[in-house]
């Protein structure tokens, strides 16, 4: 009987150690630290940039729209056009009637240069910027999106699809995970960084001469808390409040995309507990609000709405 008992408990001691062992894995920490965070948007998505590494998904392979985070496509088509960004453009009408978000400060006839319009696109996502950009493009607006949707099919955007520059289209539509793609190889242009991520910026008309400021619509770009590479938000009331961006966790880039949540202020929040969340494996509270929008939004989804 003593023979027993000396060997069961050693072999229950070593069940326990190999137990703990298992939990201080990568893997299984990683998986209790998800099991943690909680995001008040609908859909996420988010990893490292320099080993591609995948952090965090939910529900990122729903296409849904994507509002204004269409116009870092946008960006990427003009810089890939070769066209030069010190090329001044006219401001003209746009083409095709659009019901929202469709007020500009920029006078119709005026002038400015390709890379100030494609700055103003992408730090305070001035809509008219974008239509003038497709405009004055090679082939002019349909070229423009369709090379938009084969630069998409080029970088395995396989549930994506564009239908204008600006994002006012409900038919420009993408996952969390078509986006993060789009993200790692937006953050290869230099002048997107710079661009998305400028704080301010008076931009200088002419014809008539007039100048108009611009502030970026992510108060983030200017925290001294952040470290932010790469940023450019958006909102349709069908598409919720949304956010693609870059930015440093402990030294490593992180690509993070944000999709319909509640708030302005909102993905934001999302973003500061993703950041928490991978230094800490905390994510915090999110306001009872959001996850009420949260949880109204998933059930829609269950039920095909």
């Amino acid at each position: 009987m003593r023979t027993v008992v000396s060997r069961t408990i050693p072999l229950a001691r070593a069940c326990l150690l190999l137990s703990l062992a298992l939990l201080l894995l990568p893997g299984a920490k990683a998986a209790e630290q998800r099991q943690q965070l909680q995001l008040a948007s609908v859909h996420a998505a988010a990893g490292y940039l320099d080993t591609n590494e995948r952090l965090y998904e939910k529900r990122a392979d729903i296409a849904v729209p994507i509002a204004s985070l269409t116009k870092v496509m946008t960006a990427i088509v003009v810089l890939d056009s070769g066209e030069p960004l010190d090329e001044w453009l006219e401001i003209v009408e746009r083409e095709h009637t659009v019901s929202k978000n469709a007020y500009s400060r920029m006078r119709i006839g005026s002038q400015l240069t390709r890379g100030e319009l494609l700055r103003l696109a992408l730090m305070s996502s001035e809509n008219l910027a974008t239509h003038v950009l497709a405009h004055h493009h090679p082939g002019g607006r349909e070229a423009f999106i369709d090379a938009m949707n084969a630069k998409a099919a080029e970088l395995g955007m396989h549930n994506t699809r564009f239908a204008d520059s600006s994002g006012l289209s409900l038919q420009n539509t993408s996952t969390a995970s078509d986006l993060l793609k789009m993200v790692r190889a937006a953050h290869d242009y230099g002048e997107i960084r710079l661009f998305s991520t400028t704080p301010y910026q008076s931009a200088q008309f002419r014809g008539p001469r007039y100048a108009l400021g611009y502030g970026n619509t992510n108060s983030l770009v200017s925290n001294p808390g952040w470290n932010v590479l790469l940023s450019k938000t958006g909102y349709l009331k069908e598409a919720g409040r949304c956010l693609v961006m870059v930015t440093e966790v402990e030294g490593r880039p992180v690509a993070m995309v944000f999709l319909n949540s509640r708030g302005t202020r909102t993905p934001l929040g999302d973003a500061g507990r993703l950041r928490r969340w991978l230094v800490t494996g905390e994510g915090g509270s999110v306001a009872q609000s959001a996850m009420e929008y949260e949880r109204q939004q998933a059930a829609r989804l269950e039920v095909g709405g």
